[in-house]
């Protein structure tokens, strides 16, 4: 029969190999025939040498490929990729798909979700965004690196500068002091000749000195003498003065002590002291009469001493039936 022929076996077996390769290959790019995708696209300005087959990541995990490239000649010929997603994964319309290169140069496509409750459909398009490489990153370090190494230069050259400008102002400087210890010399020559003339006079200015205050020396004793004298006249008026005083103030204590007088009468009777208690007492009286009965002084015409002596009276009795209310009654 033709279906045990080799022939057959052996075409079967190609065919199968044939189907087996094709599936593999595909399966090593990326494209499982079993699991079910869903389509989406970006548009990027440049992709970057991103090719087919490149992985979709989430986290680091593989969710899908990118299954097709394209250029969009009518925009500005940006690049159109479409992404082939597992079917279970589920976008919105805040998801990213960032473009990032690895460290020896292969390319992926980072999937992030941002916060939003509306889920896209197959086919619709995702945000585009490209991560900055290792070499943007050190250009934008590089760059403000270079330009504090070109400021610094510039003021290097400029303390060089300084330094030569310096270094011949300390030339002159040291030329003129070659000149200083002659000059040194002729001021020190001329200084002591001047020395000595400066302490010749002080020599004699300090004999003529001497000279006079041995003169003044009577004189300043005489000074002497008067002010003792003065001093001596002022102590004795003073205590004159003071004696004075104290014999005023003897007869001053005598005529209080005689009693003839208003002092002596104040100092020794009693009589004012009693006439002042007995008024401060006559207004204290009055003071607490008022403020018991105001309607005996308040009143348009006022009261008669009668209505007063009643009102009294009935107060007083009315304080005396308040008292005996208010004393406890003992049990027998």
């Amino acid at each position: 029969m033709l279906f045990k022929t080799r022939e057959f076996k052996v075409g079967l077996f190609v065919a199968m190999a044939i189907v087996m390769l094709y599936f593999g290959f595909n399966y090593l790019k990326g494209i499982d025939f079993f699991t079910s995708v869903k389509r989406y696209y970006v548009v990027y300005d440049n992709i970057n040498q991103l090719a087919i087959s490149n992985p979709v990541l989430v986290n680091g995990y593989p969710v899908g490929r990118v299954s097709r490239i394209g250029i969009l000649q009518n925009k500005n010929n940006r690049v159109l990729v479409e992404l082939e997603i597992d079917a279970t994964i589920v976008l919105n319309d805040g998801t990213k798909a960032i473009l990032t290169s690895e460290l020896l140069g292969g390319k992926s496509v980072l999937l992030t979700f941002g916060q939003s409750s509306k889920e896209l459909k197959n086919g619709d398009t995702l945000r585009a965004e490209v991560a900055k490489g290792m070499f943007d990153v050190f250009s934008e370090t590089a760059s403000p690196v270079a330009t504090d190494l070109q400021t610094t230069l510039r003021k290097f050259n400029t303390i060089i500068d300084n330094l030569t400008k310096n270094s011949q102002q300390l030339e002159v400087i040291f030329s003129k002091l070659e000149k200083t210890p002659d000059l040194l010399n002729t001021t020190l020559i001329t200084a002591n000749g001047r020395i000595e003339v400066v302490s010749g006079t002080l020599k004699s200015v300090g004999e003529n000195f001497n000279t006079t205050l041995n003169e003044l020396k009577p004189t300043l004793q005489n000074f002497k003498t008067l002010s003792d004298s003065l001093k001596m006249l002022k102590l004795n008026h003073t205590l004159s003065k003071t004696q004075q005083a104290i014999s005023n103030l003897n007869v001053t204590l005598g005529k209080l002590n005689k009693g003839d007088n208003t002092m002596s009468k104040l100092l020794t009777e009693d009589t004012l002291y009693v006439n002042l208690n007995r008024l401060i007492k006559s207004l204290d009286s009055l003071a607490n009469h008022l403020n018991d009965n105001p309607k005996h002084f308040l009143s348009p015409l006022g009261k008669s001493k009668k209505k007063i002596d009643r009102d009294r009276r009935r107060a007083a009795e009315e304080k005396k039936k308040k008292a005996a209310s208010s004393t406890p009654v003992k049990k027998p």
